[in-house]
């Protein structure tokens, strides 16, 4: 399958130097006049090299940029998700092209400093299988969570490696819906919108394996109330999901209808294509 790409810079009658200073002497005699120019203007200093080569980083989506180039959205190890154009990207002999894919490791520099930058290399690392079928349509399920939940130039080296760890888990077909709340709690989690499921933020006490509760988007788990229309989740289910473990039938069940909902909460309504063929495929 192909990458996604969607139909995505006082004149004077006479002037002194800046930097002059002028003296204006008339010939010996009573009066003398001096005249100075404005004080010397301090130098700008140079601009701070904004040039960073060979940073890890996937591209995790892109869209035409004028007639032969592309912008691509990247998530690179050490400056977060970040746009970058890349000049030429769409001529047929441009190297670019069978590079720039998602899923595939790459090596990339780039410079400037505004929104978009400009790519100057991008080299395939490898290291990684091929994602296929399923497991593929799952990759681009992460790429959506990340446009959509990661702010630009904002950090994430934990949620890199994760990412990482997850298309390796995928291409190795391990199971989807585990592999996949996985991520999305560690992606909550490091993206600061998710806190500690191990205790109640009402009452400040660990979190109880038998009892029922819901998980307020904004504050964290609290024991279910008889007017509450959140899913409601064992303790025991949350517990698990601290300690990554969805061994458990049950609570793969309510982790998957839980993380549905805090999801749509943080992403504010917007929908996720990938997630709805998911669930149409896959019951995920």
């Amino acid at each position: 399958m192909n990458a996604i790409i969607a139909d995505a810079d006082a004149d004077a009658e006479q002037s002194l130097p800046e930097d002059a200073t002028v003296l204006i002497s008339v010939a010996p005699g009573p009066a003398t006049a001096t005249a100075t120019a404005a004080p010397k203007r301090r130098p700008r200093m140079p601009e701070r090299d904004t040039r960073v080569t060979a940073q890890p980083g996937f591209v995790l989506h892109s869209y035409p940029h004028r007639e032969t180039s592309l912008i691509i959205d990247v998530f690179t190890r050490d400056y977060g998700r970040i746009a970058l154009v890349a000049k030429g990207a769409k001529r047929p002999m441009s190297k670019l092209r069978g590079v720039l894919q998602t899923f595939q490791p790459l090596s990339l520099s780039w410079s400037g400093k505004s929104e978009i930058r400009t790519l100057i290399a991008a080299e395939w690392v490898g290291g990684l299988l091929p994602l296929e079928k399923s497991a593929l349509l799952c990759g681009f399920y992460l790429n959506e969570l990340l446009v959509k939940l990661v702010a630009r130039d904002d950090p994430h080296a934990a949620l890199f490696a994760h990412y990482v760890t997850t298309l390796n888990q995928l291409a190795h077909l391990e199971p989807a819906p585990i592999v996949l709340r996985q991520f999305e709690r560690a992606l909550l989690k490091q993206t600061g919108v998710a806190g500690d499921f191990t205790r109640c933020t009402v009452s400040r006490q660990p979190v109880d394996p038998a009892e029922s509760y819901v998980v307020d988007p904004e504050r964290g788990p609290r024991v279910a109330r008889a007017a509450d229309s959140w899913p409601r989740v064992s303790g025991k289910t949350l517990l698990d999901m601290e300690r990554e473990d969805y061994s458990d039938a049950a609570t793969q069940a309510q982790s998957k209808v839980l993380m549905r909902f805090l999801l749509a909460h943080h992403l504010g309504g917007a929908p996720l294509n990938t997630r709805q063929i998911l669930i149409d495929l896959m019951q995920l």
